[in-house]
Order: C-alpha cells, then structure tokens, then sequence
C-alpha cells in the first residue's frame, strides 16, 4: 500500500473514533441529567443548561478532531 492510501485510511479510522466517542460521551450525559432532572425535578433547568455547556464541549472537541483527520487525509505527503 501506499503512503496515501494509508494517510486515508488512518483519516478514516480516526474520524470515526472521534465520532464514536462523541456519541458516547452525548449519550451518557444525557442520560445522567435526565436521571437527575427525575431525582430533583426543582433542579431541571439547571441540569439542562449544564448538560447543555458539557454537550457544546463534546462536540467542539469532536469537530476538532475531525478538522485534523480531513486535515491528515488532504495532506500532500512530502517527497512524493
């Protein structure tokens, strides 16, 4: 194989992961503020807008690391 299709494959995989994790991350936050929102139904609006912040941060890490996998993927290889 060459540099470039192992450069696309490695893209690939790691945007994947990235998105895999993020969903996970997403998943499992909500459903800790949605336990809490049911536990202390008094607390739900502040539940919900912290739950809101993590989600932003999730997803900012997320895109992130997509930007760096497209980055990665288009990238001229040197010497080549």
């Amino acid at each position: 194989m060459d540099p470039i299709g192992l450069g696309y494959i490695g893209a690939g995989i790691g945007a994947g992961l990235a998105i895999i994790g993020a969903a996970l991350g997403i998943g499992r936050l909500a459903a800790a503020a949605l336990e809490g929102s049911a536990r202390q139904p008094e607390a739900a609006g502040d539940i919900r807008t912290t739950m809101i912040i993590a989600a932003a941060l999730i997803e900012g890490a997320t895109f992130f690391g997509l930007i760096v996998c497209i980055l990665m993927a288009i990238k001229d290889p040197v010497g080549l």
